[in-house]
């Protein structure tokens, strides 16, 4: 299924359930560089033969100024112009990589995308954000600049490991939290083994219903002033947490969504009970609730946090399951959770 979507700045052409091979039908592989990690180079090293391909180490480690600098030598080697069409092929590493370096390298090159995890799938990959890190410092650096396209080939999803699948079901069970009760209702109805037993329907379809929603925040509000902070549900503890302890991505937003719901009960009025839905949910899909926290070093990450400003930050708490909001909250509000959460583990 093809399907063009208009964000103010640009307008983004999905391909859902299309096979990689068919990218050549639309687009120039004379002019296209290929930007994608090891595993993914060697377990599919027969879509890429006879193509122009950079390949970098897997993993968020990849993700600094130094990958950058060094993608870009290689592309001045290669005489990439103006006209060269980045492609990155990859989880959410890639995407941010590829398209922070598209947004850079002669001030902005064409770029599109191709998620080979769930993650990248349903979030990573949409909406235009591009950046790497800082230090222990998650995004610090990027750009807000959409893709030409973005090809979603479930094939990929053949060779994901068990805990990919449960970093992806991360982002979804987000997406139920603040926008999609009955999505909730449905997770908490099924797993990850059902989703992957059936005939690529049910995964197809709750692929398409994420990038819906998120796609329709990014229209409302593409430059996140607004409405688009709702997508950090858990994602501020998360940060804070994820290179401190080195977690995937998924399981930390996992642990963030669970301090959220903290703070939730304490600033929204959020029934305690939906702490235990949303802890059960996550075990059923491997995620972690619990982990051995450290919140005076998680603080002095989180103080360089995107969202704050001077001594308040922009948290995002539920009212209800498929009802997030945006509060502006003391930081000190987070660090008692934090400091809350650690006591308990």
């Amino acid at each position: 299924m093809q399907q063009s979507i208009s964000f103010p700045s640009a307008t983004v052409n999905y391909l859902f359930q299309v096979p990689f091979e068919a990218l050549w039908k639309n687009y120039d592989k004379e002019h296209a560089v290929i930007i994608t990690n090891e595993p993914v180079a060697r377990l599919y090293a027969p879509l890429f033969k006879g193509l122009k391909t950079l390949v970098i180490p897997a993993g968020e480690s990849s993700k600094d100024l130094r990958t950058i600098e060094s993608l870009a030598k290689s592309l001045l080697q290669m005489e990439a112009t103006r006209s060269t069409l980045l492609i990155g092929v990859g989880g959410g590493v890639i995407t941010d990589i590829t398209g922070f370096l598209a947004s850079a390298y002669m001030r902005g090159v064409p770029f599109g995308f191709v998620p080979t995890t769930l993650l990248g799938m349903v979030d990573a990959a949409i909406g235009g954000k591009n950046g790497v890190n800082l230090g222990m410092n998650k995004n610090m650096l990027g750009t807000i600049t959409q893709p030409q396209f973005i090809l979603s080939d479930t094939r990929f999803l053949d060779t994901l490991p068990d805990d990919e699948w449960s970093n992806g079901f991360a982002e979804i069970i987000k997406y139920a939290c603040v926008f999609d009760g009955d999505l909730f209702d449905e997770l908490s109805a099924h797993n990850i083994a059902w989703y992957r037993a059936q005939d690529g329907t049910a995964l197809s379809g709750l692929i398409e219903k994420c990038v819906a929603w998120k796609n329709k925040t990014v229209m409302e509000d593409e430059k996140e002033k607004g409405i688009r902070k709702l997508l950090n549900f858990g994602h501020t503890a998360a940060h804070a947490i994820e290179n401190l302890y080195e977690l995937p991505h998924g399981k930390a937003v996992a642990i963030g969504m669970v301090i959220a719901c903290m703070v939730s009960v304490q600033v929204a009025g959020l029934d305690k009970g939906v702490t235990e839905k949303l802890k059960n949910l996550l075990s059923s899909y491997h995620l972690p609730v619990r982990i051995n926290l450290n919140a005076a070093k998680a603080i002095e990450v989180l103080k360089m946090d995107k969202k704050r400003h001077d001594d308040m930050i922009d948290y995002i708490v539920l009212e209800k399951i498929g009802r997030g909001a945006v509060h502006t909250l003391p930081l000190t509000v987070i660090e008692n959770a934090l400091v809350a959460y650690e006591s308990n583990s």
